[in-house]
């Protein structure tokens, strides 16, 4: 029988939650009465995380187990995931028992329906406003904006994807928290779906303010690659001929003082400085998009990569 759910959860020292998490999730897909597997990734677990799940797969061969060799992330983890995941949706979801295993049926019979994700929203997060759900609104305004995807919850993990839309994607840095904006690019439809929020009863959260940097940098590659990858002159060749076109009449009204009014300018060589500094930053600016225009031509022809996406064909 076809595997039509595989449900994705990244594991690191969830010793405590092991048992409880197997427990739920096939209790509530037995129930549910879909084919279903449980890809469990421990993603460099110090603590019993490992042995509790290979002793629970002995049992059960629908649950399938992937062990790091030492922690690479949660990015990592969900990429592995997703490359191993057999079934027809695949749902991904957090180890520490936040994520309610009972809101998966909804969610797949709401892709059923005809979107290609379902997100999962925290509407009644379950955490401290200051150190999580402040940062996380702010960075969820900041996200939607950026990449055009407006979502309420960016940070959930809870999400069900149509597996022909996820498994192509390449995942580096933190970018599983961004999967609905690279998805976009494939002409997807995103709705959301508002999911239940518990406490954490066992273990200590892997997240805190200290990752806004790096969720920041990863948004930064996210939209270069949704928006200019196939064309990073107009994004750096747009950058420098603004530099210049500010840079050129500063120098131009320097040389007209010098040269027409017979004027010194060593009072004005600050000016004269940001002037030439303009028009310089803005050649090599129009350089770089240049040699970014061959880079993509190069990663696209040398691996025959399309740079478009077809939904279907119809004769």
């Amino acid at each position: 029988m076809q595997t039509e759910i595989s449900v994705v959860v990244p594991m690191r020292n969830e010793s405590l939650n092991v048992a409880q998490l197997y427990r739920e999730l096939t209790t509530t897909l037995e129930t549910f009465g879909r084919p279903f597997e449980i890809v469990a990734v421990d993603d460099g677990s110090t603590d019993d995380t490992f042995s509790l799940l290979a002793a629970l797969q002995g049992n059960d061969k629908r649950l399938r187990v992937i062990r790091f060799r030492r922690n690479f992330g949660q990015t990592a983890a969900f990429a592995a995931g997703f490359a191993h995941a057999r079934g027809r949706y695949i749902v991904t979801s957090d180890g520490d028992l936040q994520n309610n295993p009972a809101d998966i049926p909804a969610m797949v019979r709401l892709i059923e329906q005809g979107p290609d994700i379902v997100a999962g929203w925290r509407k009644d997060r379950k955490d401290p406003f200051i150190n999580r759900r402040l940062p996380s609104m702010i960075a969820n305004a900041i996200i939607s904006f950026a990449t055009g995807v407006k979502l309420h919850d960016y940070g959930c993990s809870l999400k069900v994807f149509r597996a022909e839309v996820v498994k192509p994607m390449r995942l580096y840095g933190e970018m599983h928290r961004f999967l609905p904006a690279i998805a976009s690019e494939q002409g997807v439809e995103i709705v959301e779906h508002v999911v239940d929020h518990r406490a954490r009863l066992h273990g200590k959260s892997k997240y805190g303010i200290s990752r806004t940097i790096r969720v920041v940098l990863d948004l930064m590659t996210v939209k270069f690659l949704s928006s200019y990858s196939t064309r990073p002159l107009q994004m750096f060749g747009s950058l420098g001929v603004g530099m210049a076109m500010i840079g050129t009449p500063i120098v131009l009204y320097l040389v007209w003082v010098r040269l027409v009014q017979l004027q010194p300018i060593a009072e004005r060589t600050p000016l004269m400085l940001l002037g030439i500094s303009l028009i310089l930053g803005g050649v090599q600016l129009v350089m770089t998009g240049l040699l970014g225009e061959m880079l993509s031509r190069t990663y696209h022809e040398s691996q025959n990569k399309p740079t478009y996406l077809i939904r279907e064909i119809r004769e």
